[in-house]
Parts: C-alpha cells; sequence; structure tokens
C-alpha cells in the first residue's frame, strides 16, 4: 500500500496556537503546512518535519517552508497531551532563522518539550 496524504487543517490549528501560546514569532504561520499520512510502515515515528531546503527554494524561486507531517496510525492515537507535546516536537526543529535549514535532536530535549508544555497547559488554563 502506498503512502496517502491529506491535508490536516486540525493538526494546522494546533500548531497556530501553539506558535501564538508560546510566542514563537520567529516562526511563519503561513509557510508552514500540516498533512497527515496513512499508510506509513513507518514504526515508532509518530510525526515528522519537513523543509524546503535553500537549494531546492533557490531552483524554483521559492520561500521558505515547512511541513509538519502526523503519522495517523501513531499520531491518531494519543492523548491530546501527548498530540500537544509532538507537535511542539517537531516545531522545535525548525530553526530561528526560518530559511529551510534543519535543527537535529541534539538540540531538542524532553526536558525543553516539558517546559513548553507546561507554559502551554498555564496559558490554556488560564493560569
Amino acid at each position: 500500500m502506498r503512502i496517502k496524504y491529506e491535508d490536516a487543517p486540525d493538526i494546522k490549528r494546533k500548531i497556530d496556537l501553539i506558535i501564538n501560546i508560546l510566542d514563537m514569532g520567529h516562526l511563519n504561520k503561513d509557510r508552514i503546512f500540516c498533512l497527515r499520512s496513512h499508510g506509513s510502515k513507518s514504526r515508532g515515528i509518530i510525526a515528522r518535519c519537513h523543509s524546503l531546503p535553500k537549494v531546492m527554494q533557490l531552483s524554483l524561486g521559492a520561500e521558505p517552508a515547512y511541513i509538519i507531517e502526523v503519522i495517523s496510525k501513531n499520531f491518531d492515537k494519543q492523548s491530546e497531551e501527548e498530540k500537544l507535546k509532538t507537535l511542539i516536537h517537531e516545531l522545535l526543529h525548525i530553526p530561528k532563522s526560518f530559511g529551510g535549514g534543519f535543527r537535529h535532536h541534539n538540540v531538542i530535549t524532553k526536558a525543553r518539550i516539558k517546559r513548553l508544555f507546561s507554559r502551554y497547559k498555564k496559558s490554556i488554563d488560564g493560569e
């Protein structure tokens, strides 16, 4: 079975809310796209962040862009809290320059995700 992709407006709404609440203004919400994939054989992968590399931007005359892909079979069964933590994790892959680069896992720690999630939760809960 081939992987099928569909637009994920529910994920986009969550991403935009996270960016607003956590004051991640360096991220251009208009250039972050969200997809849900079905049929992936990847094990243990919940979501992925894809970028449009600089060489592609220059060749195509395109602006930097990022795609957050959620793997439906793994992401959709998570609790809401885990979904939010996963999306925060994926957003942390996008560098402050928003230029098409990618931040690797050595800068994305569980402690950092936990701190950001806590800040997000406090804001949502009105504390």
